[in-house]
């Protein structure tokens, strides 16, 4: 019965079953002879333990914590899955581990929590906070999220980033830069229809007014309609749905009623982060929309719109959050540069301009020559896009004086390519040895 259901087995589920999971741990030191163990362990470990002790600020420098983020998570709201809990969720984060330390160079450790309440996340976060130089916030729900993301954001010390809601945004801005340009529009002068207003678009929304875009361009709408001021149901909650009702009182003064359809006629941007499609947005509603529109339908698996019917229905140019369509917008893009140029400036916190230098760092790396309408953002594999996104990060870490360490743009982005490559030599060098074994020729 074992083998019969075996037989029936994802490949995904055959593949993490024949590595037990997807990272390890190894010495970053050489162990020539067991004569080093007096050394890196006891009686020699002791010194550094003292060092620390005298001068905490040495961990930094005696410890791998200058490289390591915590992927932190509860499992209430894991991809499209929802609250599947911590064991569950496990996968993901250490997905995210191996992304982070494959793309970044940063060595990610999975923490998936058994505690559901903010005050629970909070204080494990806090609890572990010594051993690392990052948290990386993971498939929490909303709004347990937002609030947090408050809580640890400045007063951590380190620094701390959802990537649900922050490279989400970043990642989509700057795609949405690079779709601009192509269409010859201008950022603050398009109307913009968010769909779905949950963790990504909220913070879609954030920075893109600290990014200089006024409330009046932007219609939002949840799943009962649009968000305006004159949403009562939203306003009696406003101390649990604070977010939400900031967006209510400052979007659609006009107070546009209805849902997508509504918030989509006339607009010249759809970011559409909402519940899989493929039909929750219509192509006759998109019909509607400006000339050159630009839709970004992100929901995962189904996009909310087939990017081929929204073609047809006369968008200009589509992303989706997938990769088998153009116009990936992937959050792989984002985080691991993120963190790089975090942890190698030592910053104190992860700051919304340090998201917009990511932004723009993305969507310039990009060149004239390749960008166009199904190609509005680069190749994740490209080892110098997180080199970029890091030296973007840390330099504007730098000017905000929320960096410990001061370093030039270039060494910030020669560093992140070394790391980087170290990285991916010594993965690949494990499988090459067998140490890894190779993937399976055959599904």
């Amino acid at each position: 019965m074992q083998d019969e259901r075996r037989s029936q087995e994802t490949w995904p589920i055959r593949l993490h079953r024949a590595y037990g999971g997807k990272i390890q741990t190894l010495p970053k030191v050489p162990m020539a002879s067991f004569d080093e163990v007096a050394v890196w362990y006891t009686p020699g470990v002791a010194d550094a333990c003292r060092a620390i002790a005298t001068d905490p600020e040495a961990v930094w420098s005696l410890t791998n914590r200058a490289n390591s983020v915590a992927v932190l998570s509860d499992g209430s709201r894991v991809l499209g899955l929802g609250d599947i809990g911590p064991e569950a969720g496990l996968p993901v984060m250490e997905g995210k581990a191996l992304l982070l330390k494959y793309f970044g160079g940063v060595d990610g450790v999975p923490l998936c929590v058994g505690t559901h309440t903010v005050d629970g996340i909070v204080a494990a976060a806090r609890a572990v906070a010594p051993s690392f130089g990052g948290i990386n916030l993971e498939d929490i729900a909303q709004p347990k999220c937002f609030r947090v993301l408050a809580a640890l954001r400045e007063d951590t010390g380190i620094p701390v980033w959802h990537d649900d809601q922050q490279g989400t945004a970043m990642v989509a801005l700057a795609g949405l830069r690079n779709a601009l340009r192509i269409v010859s529009k201008d950022l603050h002068a398009v109307r913009i229809a968010l769909v779905g207003i949950g963790a990504a678009n909220t913070a879609v929304y954030n920075l893109l007014r600290a990014e200089g875009v006024e409330g009046r361009q932007v219609i939002a709408c949840d799943s009962v309609g649009t968000l305006h001021a004159g949403r009562a149901d939203i306003e009696g909650k406003a101390n649990l749905l604070t977010e939400k009702w900031a967006i209510c009182s400052e979007t659609n003064a006009e107070r546009v009623s209805g849902g997508i359809e509504a918030a989509l006629n006339g607009a010249d941007v759809c970011l559409a982060f909402s519940k899989p499609g493929p039909d929750t947005i219509r192509p006759e509603w998109i019909g509607r929309m400006a000339s050159d529109a630009i839709v970004f339908a992100c929901a995962n698996p189904v996009p909310e719109i087939d990017p081929t019917a929204a073609l047809r229905a006369g968008a200009r140019l589509v992303a989706t959050g997938r990769s088998d369509f153009p116009n990936q917008v992937n959050n792989s893009l984002a985080f691991p540069g993120v963190f790089r140029g975090a942890l190698d400036v030592r910053a104190r916190m992860i700051s919304d301009p340090m998201a917009r230098a990511g932004a723009a760092a993305l969507s310039e790396a990009v060149p004239e020559r390749s960008l166009g309408e199904r190609s509005i953002l680069p190749r994740t594999d490209d080892i110098h896009i997180a080199a970029r996104v890091a030296a973007a990060v840390g330099s504007a870490a730098l000017s905000e004086g929320l960096a410990r360490i001061e370093l030039s743009k270039a060494e910030l982005f020669e560093g992140a390519v070394r790391r980087i490559e170290a990285a991916r030599a010594a993965t690949h060098a494990l499988v090459e040895t067998g140490h890894i074994a190779a993937l399976p020729e055959n599904r």
